[in-house]
């Protein structure tokens, strides 16, 4: 399951680019599950209303486990960019890991609820988190390599626009996936396949349903995407050179056209981003009273507005810079969000959340097509490495200060409002950032 290669810097045959790019953007489809229905809206409210010992103690345990995935991803994503690159080829790699989170999504089957007014079970609470911790670090790692190949598959005039589509195949995929899961099993009556909904077996069930979107669409780009050919180093020499290269990169980051500061400001505004997807469900379950089914149906209309926002600012990317059009989502989406934590009526957070997925996918997919920009084609997955670290170095501070503050302060809507603090920092250093002309990446 290899499928055809191109050299470093080339792009498919004309005849296979519509079907090369389709496959690769497909793949956003198949992810999509893992974060709009393991990390967000279903096994997150499931977890913290189901199986912690109470919902502020789960909020605080699920944001730990986000933390310790996230530093994995973050020690090791930019080692494997760069080993990647010096290799030659993704797909391995991709392969590896999207198994692993594939894998991981089936086993999260086997976390019983706690019985009302009961303790959890001895183990369940932390079988749970490593399991979500593997799949969401695996899931993430995935992400660096198949950001890689988007610099070879368009000219950089319609990086941003190919980096929109994807994402909003992405939340179309997240969406799907969200009302297979509510309509056929959360609220199904009766329950498909037997399952019993005293076990929420009807809830658990997204956990093995997750894993077989992600199979499943995620398999066209193994066939039909194009990967870079081997390089013929053998993985010792590899694994020398790819670390000696990285050495060397981050010593000489700031001679790469402004992407240390970029990667900086991203870094703090993702921060920020991460955590309010990650920990939307778990608000909205908390403080306004939601139940899981009326979650669900949050996150539904949620990835409507989302997937129609990063495919509709593909176009204004290209016709304006991923640049502009990121500062144009922050601004918009650091507006919403204090609304969002000042309102007490259900109906305006539902109001306003819609409003504010219409700049999440945005601020996303220009945030892609600007490393693809600022990034040299020949290191791209060592960049996109490091792109994964600046999304993950200080990601654990995120749930760790949400958590933290929640606990403090006992109260969920005092602990989401540290998440403006990153968005506005981020924003700040991100006016700083110079993007190239005519969406030229570096050379070197």
């Amino acid at each position: 399951m290899t499928g055809p290669v191109v050299r470093p810097g080339s792009r498919p045959p004309p005849g296979a680019a519509r079907r090369a790019v389709i496959a690769w953007c497909l793949y956003d489809t198949a992810n999509s599950a893992i974060p709009a229905v393991i990390t967000t809206f279903v096994f997150a409210t499931y977890f913290t209303q189901a199986v912690a010992v109470d919902a502020t103690t789960g909020t605080a345990q699920w944001s730990m486990a986000v933390t310790l995935s996230a530093l994995a991803v973050a020690l090791l994503s930019p080692a494997l960019g760069a080993i990647a690159d010096a290799a030659g080829r993704r797909k391995p790699w991709l392969l590896f890991f999207t198994a692993v989170s594939v894998l991981g999504c089936a086993l999260l089957w086997f976390v019983p609820p706690t019985a009302e007014g009961g303790t959890p079970g001895p183990g369940v609470v932390l079988y749970a988190l490593i399991v979500f911790g593997v799949v969401n670090a695996a899931f993430e790692m995935a992400i660096v390599f198949y950001n890689a190949m988007l610099p070879d598959l368009v000219p950089p005039a319609r990086l941003g626009r190919l980096s929109g589509w994807a994402w909003g195949a992405g939340y179309a995929g997240g969406l799907v996936c969200l009302v297979v899961v509510l309509f056929a099993f959360v609220q199904a009556d009766p329950v498909p396949f037997g399952l019993d909904k005293a076990m929420a077996e009807h809830v658990r069930a997204s956990g093995p349903i997750s894993g077989l979107w992600y199979a499943l669409f995620a398999l066209p780009l193994f066939f039909w995407t194009p990967d870079r050919k081997r390089t013929g180093l053998g993985a010792g020499t590899a694994l020398r050179q790819g670390l000696s290269t990285l050495a060397n990169s981050l010593r000489n980051l700031r001679s790469y056209g402004g992407v240390l500061r970029y990667l900086i400001a991203r870094m703090l505004y993702t921060d920020g981003l991460n955590t309010l997807f990650a920990f939307g469900g778990i608000y909205a379950a908390g403080t306004f009273g939601m139940a899981i089914e009326e979650v669900l149906m949050f996150g539904i209309a949620l990835n409507v507005t989302a997937g129609l926002g990063a495919f509709g600012f593909a176009w204004i990317d290209d016709a304006i810079g991923a640049k502009p059009t990121v500062v144009i989502a922050l601004v918009a989406i650091m507006a919403i969000s204090t609304g969002l934590l000042i309102v007490e009526s259900k109906d305006w957070f539902w109001g306003l959340g819609l409003c504010l997925g219409a700049f999440f996918g945005p601020a996303q997919a220009a945030s892609r097509s600007l490393m693809a920009r600022l990034a040299p084609r020949e290191m791209a997955a060592e960049m996109f490495g490091l792109y994964a670290l600046s999304g993950k170095a200080t990601t654990f501070m995120g749930p760790m200060v949400l958590g933290w503050v929640t606990l403090i302060a006992d109260s969920q809507r005092v602990g989401m409002a540290t998440i403006l603090i990153f968005l506005v920092a981020g924003l700040i250093l991100l006016l700083g950032v110079r993007e190239p002309r005519s969406g030229k990446a570096p050379t070197v």
